[in-house]
């Protein structure tokens, strides 16, 4: 990609154009030919001079001070999570390539969620890929059944962009990408996928060319539509799989005696029936897989 012979340069350009001059104090008069900051601009406000700014951001200079990366962050208006962003592309850690082979969850996670009968569960790469997931959760969503990737789903599925689509969802995800792959933009299988949705989809390619960094919280909630039982509002926990390159499992779980927990035992029930019909079904025996998703994207009851 592109951006890997410079990231710190890129970067740097990205976020200049994103900010106004009356963001910064600086009044707005005359005819601006590119958006946001001049360079000029952003180097006095940070404290350096322009010819350093202009090195920096050529990649003629790529090892910039602590401080001057903060003051660059103070101008650009970085959050924490953009800021630490920035001084890791300054000082990227080395990386050992590995060859590419197939994704897999570990024997005993598998085991786990298999496990949970109450709570969808899935275990999703740094990529996010569906890499595994209980019954419980390919009943719940589209978006949780192996084999999918979440950003490509995103953007690319008429019916999944219909109903998760938003403008913040879709920001969100590419921003949390970002932060999951962190400087290692140029790796194969990341570059393969920016790639086919920069091709694809005009939003995605312009929300990646934003270079907007924010992990995605470790807990939180989210909200299904499902078609057979409605709205279900789920509490949700991400965790770290230790041993692996960035896998996280997420579980998600209702509060007791709440009507998301009553969504979710009428959800059990409609995983457990489609189980039970794909194994007395024409696939049936010791080989067959679990339940599978309809056509659309959803388990049949």
């Amino acid at each position: 990609m592109a951006e890997s012979a410079n990231r710190l340069g890129e970067y740097l350009r990205a976020r200049r154009e994103l900010v106004r001059p009356e963001d910064v104090g600086l009044p707005a008069v005359g005819r601006r030919r590119v958006p946001g900051l001049r360079r000029e601009e952003l180097a006095l406000l940070a404290g350096i001079s322009s010819d350093y700014y202009l090195r920096l951001e050529q990649g003629r200079d790529r090892h910039p001070s602590e401080q001057v990366l903060d003051a660059l962050a103070r101008v650009l208006r970085l959050d924490d999570d953009a800021t630490a962003h920035l001084h890791r592309l300054a000082r990227p850690a080395p990386r050992r390539r590995r060859p590419r082979r197939p994704e897999r969850v570990p024997a005993g996670i598998q085991q786990l969620v298999r496990s949970w009968t109450r709570n969808p569960a899935f275990v999703q790469s740094r990529y996010m890929d569906i890499l595994f997931a209980n019954p419980l959760a390919i009943a719940l969503s589209p978006l949780c059944r192996p084999g999918v990737n979440v950003v490509r789903a995103l953007f690319l599925d008429p019916e999944i962009r219909e109903a998760h689509g938003s403008d913040a969802t879709t920001a969100g995800v590419v921003a949390g990408l970002r932060a999951l792959v962190g400087p290692d933009v140029d790796d194969p299988p990341l570059a393969e996928l920016v790639g086919e949705l920069s091709v694809r989809s005009e939003r995605f390619r312009r929300l990646w060319a934003r270079h907007d960094v924010k992990p995605k919280a470790g807990a939180g909630t989210s909200t299904f539509r499902h078609p057979q039982i409605g709205p279900i509002e789920l509490s949700y926990e991400k965790l770290a799989v230790t041993g692996t390159e960035g896998q996280l499992l997420v579980v998600y779980h209702a509060a007791p005696d709440s009507p998301a927990e009553q969504a979710l035992a009428l959800l059990s029930g409609l995983a457990a029936d489609a189980g039970q019909d794909s194994r007395s079904g024409p696939g049936s025996g010791p080989g067959a897989v679990g339940p599978q998703p309809s056509p659309d994207g959803w388990l049949r009851s």
